[in-house]
């Protein structure tokens, strides 16, 4: 179970992170890894893919709720890895598991 939690850890550091717990997890599948590394790339790719049209908008209150949402986001995933649970991250976690299935 360690091995697992440590490659959930991972997923969430950075994009990065998120493509090297891939291959920690690729050896020894595990549900829970998988679970986190789906949740953690769905985040990060969705914050990068929304983040540059919202640079466009050239207000500090849209960018500025804009990062609080994915910050909120980030910490849910990443205390429920520490935790060791399986919970979605709200709003987006069930379609990221649905489209990253194959991870």
């Amino acid at each position: 179970m360690e091995q697992n939690k440590n490659a959930a850890i991972v997923a969430y550091l950075t994009i990065i992170g998120s493509v090297i717990a891939i291959f920690m997890n690729h050896e020894n599948k595990s549900s829970f890894a998988s679970f986190h590394i789906r949740q953690a790339m769905g985040i990060f790719l969705t914050f990068f893919a929304l983040g540059y049209p919202i640079g466009y908008f050239d207000s500090w209150m849209i960018s500025s709720a804009f990062y609080i949402f994915f910050f909120i986001l980030w910490i849910y995933g990443f205390l429920g890895a520490l935790n060791g649970e399986e919970k979605s991250v709200p709003l987006v976690g069930n379609f990221y598991q649905r489209f990253f299935k194959s991870l």
